[in-house]
């Protein structure tokens, strides 16, 4: 099969990653709902210190040139999986390791509905169907200003969103995560209206950078990121990559969001990364990466200038 590749910035693995810690295992997929490790790959993943499951997918296809971070390394396994914002599990970075645990992630389903042709109900195991998946590298930025770069296995969010033919009414789509109170026992603090939502123009949601996520360095995605299905928008603030999600929806009007619904001056509903535009409480010019000691400047868009036409129209510190 020949696979596409859009992106202009093919780069050496070995230049990416340690070869140490991931050069070996490029033929990796990822299959949710699986529980049995892979022995072809046991011997070259990261530290197994979450006990995620390496799978072995052998049998599907996978585009693994999407390198999209330039030449910079990709963030430590253990920081990117240890360091989190879910706030369903805990507000303080650490929680959502120590209490994801007891989320059940199968079986998992996913409703379309709204303005589209083909409403319905998408199992999990069909999202890979037919069975090509990609593998991304993607830097990250944090509205909080710290930042990583991580490698991805999913798919185009356009590619499933086409399989339910939306309209010519839908103009946004909505995501909806899981709440359930038994599961993220967090939710009864009422720290946020549950359950959280998430929201892009339709024109966002179908650019080639948006990626739908189920795997994270070569394993199951872990729950603490989002498992089993997130959203991946390099180029916004990480709160608009939406874990853990259960409904899509094609909406006719601008759907109401977590953060902008709960602090609108500070959180706007595209959110995309802006060095010029500071939150209200601290500069955004500048990052931390995790692991690097040194704060580096905030690029605009995240350092992804192919989204900019999107907004060329637009005041973007109005429209923040």
């Amino acid at each position: 099969m020949l696979i596409k590749i859009a992106h202009p910035h093919p780069i050496k693995a070995s230049e990416i990653t340690p070869e140490t810690a991931y050069i070996d295992r490029r033929r990796f997929l990822v299959q949710i709902g699986l529980a049995t490790a892979s022995a072809a790959l046991s011997g070259c993943a990261p530290p197994a210190s979450d006990g995620a499951a390496i799978i072995d997918l052998a049998s599907l296809a996978v585009n693994k040139k999407r390198e999209m971070a330039g030449a910079e390394n990709v963030t430590a396994y253990e920081d990117i999986t240890h360091y989190n914002n879910f706030y369903e599990f805990g507000s303080a970075k650490v929680d959502p390791a120590r209490n994801a645990g007891r989320l059940r992630t199968r079986p998992w389903s996913v409703v379309v509905d709204g303005e589209c042709e083909a409403p319905g109900r998408i199992d999990l195991d069909d999202l890979i169907k037919p069975p090509v998946l990609e593998e991304r590298i993607y830097r990250h930025r944090c509205v909080e200003a710290w930042s990583m770069v991580a490698p991805w296995v999913g798919l185009p969010l356009a590619d499933l969103l086409k399989r339910f033919r939306p309209t010519s009414k839908a103009k946004y789509v909505s995501f909806v995560t899981l709440f359930d109170a038994q599961q993220m026992p967090e939710t009864a603090r009422g720290v946020l209206n549950w359950p959280y939502r998430e929201g892009l123009r339709i024109d966002e949601a179908m650019h080639p950078l948006a990626f739908l996520s189920v795997g994270l360095y070569g394993r199951v995605l872990p729950n603490q990121n989002g498992a089993p299905l997130r959203l991946t928008l390099p180029w916004k603030y990480g709160f608009k990559s939406i874990k853990s999600i259960v409904r899509i929806q094609f909406t006719e009007w601008q759907p109401e969001t977590t953060w902008n619904q709960l602090a609108s001056k500070e959180y706007g509903f595209y959110s995309n990364v802006n060095p010029t535009v500071d939150h209200p409480r601290w500069s955004q010019a500048h990052e931390r990466r995790l692991g690097e000691l040194f704060r580096r400047k905030t690029l605009m868009f995240n350092g992804y200038p192919e989204v900019a036409s999107l907004y060329s129209s637009m005041d973007l510190r109005t429209f923040f």
